[in-house]
C-alpha cells in the first residue's frame, strides 16, 4: 500500500491509497475509499484538497515527509470518530459528557443524525436536560446506600470499639446483628427474627376472623389465648433485639437516629402503651374513652412488616427511592390534582342535571380522583354521551400523567438498589479479627472523579453569578 503525498494529490486513485492521521499523539492510518464515504466530513473534504495551505485550514499541521496529518483534538474520544468511518453508526458511552462528545463530533463534521438508535434516546436526553444528572449527583451525595462516606462512617463506628470494654466482642456482635449476612450468626439470626415477623402479622390477620374469636354471653368477644401467647413471645423477640442492638451500638446518641432502629422502637411502642392504658382504664372507670385508644394502638402492629426491610435491599432501596423521589412526586401529584379539578368541574356541567351521584362537585372529585388513577371502582359512572366521552378522557389523561414520571423514579430505584448492593458488598468483605487492617473494598477512582464533577458544577455555578451576588457573598463570608 502506497501513501498519499501531497505532491500527488491531483492525480491519485485514493481508493487505493492510506493517509497518516496524528490525533493528539494517537496515530491511524486510514483508508481514502473509507473517508469518502463521508465526503461532507473533515477527513473526506481533506482528500479534496489540492495544495498545502488548504489542507492546513482543515487540519492543524501537516508533515508531507511523513505524509501526515496533524489534529490537536482529544485522543480518547477519537476511537468514536474511527467507529463511525468503518460502521456508518456513532456510539456513546454512559461515562462521556455529552457536551464535550457534541463538540467533538461537530469538528469532525459528524451529524448528530448517526448516533445510533440505541445511544439516541439516552444522548438526546442527557443533553437536553442537564439538570437531570444534577439530580442524580444529588441523591448520590446524599443516599445512605450509595456513597463513600458512608463505609468510612461505618469504619469509624467499628473502630470506636477499639477503645471501649469488650470491644472485640461487642464489633462482633454488632456486625452480627446490624448487617445480615455477614456471618453465620447474623444469617440466623436474620432468619429468626423475619419468621418471628410474619408470624406475627399471621397472627393479627387469624385473629380478624370469627372463627378465631371466643364470644361471651354477654355478646363481647375476646383473642384466642393461643394468638395472645404468640403475641407476647413476639413482643419479647422484638424487645429482645432492640435491646441488644442497643446495647452493642457503637454510639447511643446516634443510635436512634438510625431509620430501622426508628421502626424497631415503633414496632414494640403500641404494646406497651396498650398495656399501660388497659390499667389506667382498669383503675379508672371514668377513662373508659381511653380504650378506643387502646383498640387504634393495636391495628398499628401491621407496621411491624417494616421490620424485614432490615433484611431486605429492595425495601431499603424503595425506602431510599421515596426519600429523594420526592420531586418527582409532587409532580405526580400536580399533575392529578390539575387534571382531577378539571375533569371534576366538567362532569359536574354535563351530568348534574341527569345523575345523582355526580351532582355535587365534591361527588365529581371523588369519580375524577378513582377515574384519573384508573382505579375505576364504578359505584358512579356518567349517563349521558358527552359525559362518557370526559369519562374516556379523563381515564386517558390519568394513564399518561401516571406513566410520565414512572421512568425517572424506576431509573433511581435501579441506582440505589445497585449502589446498596456495593455497600453491602463492602461491608461484608470487612475483617476486623485482628484490629483495623483491612482497607474498604471502594471505588475511589469513582469517588475521585465525583468529588471532581461536584467541584466543577460549583465553579461553574459561580461563574455563572452576577458580580453584584459575587459581591454579596463575599460579604457574607
Amino acid at each position: 500500500m502506497t501513501g498519499l503525498s501531497l505532491r500527488d494529490l491531483s492525480d491519485v486513485d485514493f481508493e487505493d491509497n492510506e493517509i497518516s492521521i496524528n490525533v493528539g499523539g494517537f496515530k491511524k492510518k486510514m483508508r481514502s475509499n473509507t473517508l469518502l464515504r463521508f465526503p461532507e466530513t473533515r477527513l473526506g473534504r481533506l482528500l479534496s484538497c489540492r495544495s498545502k495551505e488548504s489542507i492546513l485550514e482543515l487540519c492543524d499541521d501537516y508533515d508531507d515527509t511523513k505524509n501526515e496529518f496533524y489534529f490537536d483534538r482529544n485522543p480518547e474520544l477519537f476511537p468514536y470518530v474511527l467507529h463511525f468511518y468503518n460502521t456508518g453508526k456513532l456510539h456513546v458511552m454512559g461515562e462521556l459528557c455529552v457536551f464535550s462528545f457534541s463538540q467533538e463530533i461537530e469538528y469532525w463534521g459528524i451529524n448528530e443524525f448517526f448516533i445510533d438508535s440505541c445511544c439516541s434516546y439516552s444522548y438526546h436526553g442527557r443533553k437536553m436536560e442537564p439538570d437531570q444528572e444534577k439530580w442524580e449527583d444529588h441523591s448520590d451525595q446524599e443516599s445512605t446506600a450509595s456513597s463513600f462516606d458512608e463505609i468510612l462512617a461505618f469504619y469509624n463506628d467499628a473502630a470506636k470499639f477499639d477503645t471501649q470494654p469488650l470491644g472485640k466482642v461487642r464489633r462482633q456482635l454488632w456486625l452480627a446483628l446490624d448487617n445480615p449476612g455477614y456471618s453465620v450468626l447474623s444469617r440466623i439470626f436474620s432468619v429468626l427474627s423475619i419468621m418471628v415477623v410474619l408470624g406475627s402479622i399471621i397472627t393479627m390477620c387469624l385473629n380478624s376472623l370469627s372463627d378465631f374469636q371466643i364470644v361471651h354471653s354477654n355478646g363481647n368477644s375476646e383473642e384466642d389465648p393461643r394468638f395472645e401467647i404468640v403475641e407476647h413471645f413476639g413482643i419479647a423477640w422484638f424487645t429482645f433485639e432492640l435491646v441488644a442492638r442497643f446495647a452493642v451500638a457503637p454510639d447511643f446518641v446516634k443510635f436512634f437516629k438510625h431509620a430501622l432502629n426508628l421502626i424497631d422502637l415503633m414496632s414494640i411502642l403500641p404494646f406497651y402503651i396498650t398495656l399501660i392504658v388497659n390499667l389506667v382504664v382498669e383503675s379508672s372507670p371514668a377513662l373508659a374513652n381511653l380504650g378506643r385508644v387502646a383498640q387504634v394502638l393495636r391495628l398499628m402492629r401491621i407496621f411491624r412488616i417494616l421490620k424485614l426491610a432490615r433484611h431486605s435491599t429492595g425495601l431499603r432501596s424503595l425506602g431510599a427511592t421515596l426519600k429523594y423521589s420526592y420531586r418527582e412526586v409532587g409532580l405526580l401529584l400536580l399533575y392529578l390534582s390539575v387534571g382531577i379539578s378539571i375533569f371534576s368541574v366538567v362532569a359536574y356541567t354535563i351530568e348534574k342535571e341527569e345523575n345523582r351521584g355526580l351532582e355535587t362537585i365534591p361527588a365529581c372529585w371523588w369519580w375524577a380522583t378513582v377515574s384519573m388513577t384508573t382505579v375505576g371502582y364504578g359505584d358512579v359512572v356518567p349517563v349521558t354521551t358527552a359525559g362518557r366521552l370526559t369519562a374516556s378522557a379523563c381515564i386517558l389523561a390519568g394513564i399518561l400523567v401516571v406513566v410520565l414520571p414512572i421512568t425517572l423514579i424506576f431509573n433511581k430505584f435501579s441506582h440505589f438498589y445497585r449502589r446498596q448492593k456495593q455497600l453491602e458488598s463492602a461491608m461484608r468483605s470487612c475483617d476486623f479479627g485482628d484490629g483495623m487492617k483491612v482497607v474498604p473494598s471502594v471505588n475511589l477512582r469513582d469517588y475521585y472523579a465525583y468529588k471532581v464533577k461536584s467541584l466543577m458544577a460549583s465553579l461553574t455555578n459561580m461563574s455563572r453569578s452576577t458580580p453584584s451576588e459575587l459581591s454579596l457573598n463575599d460579604s457574607l463570608h
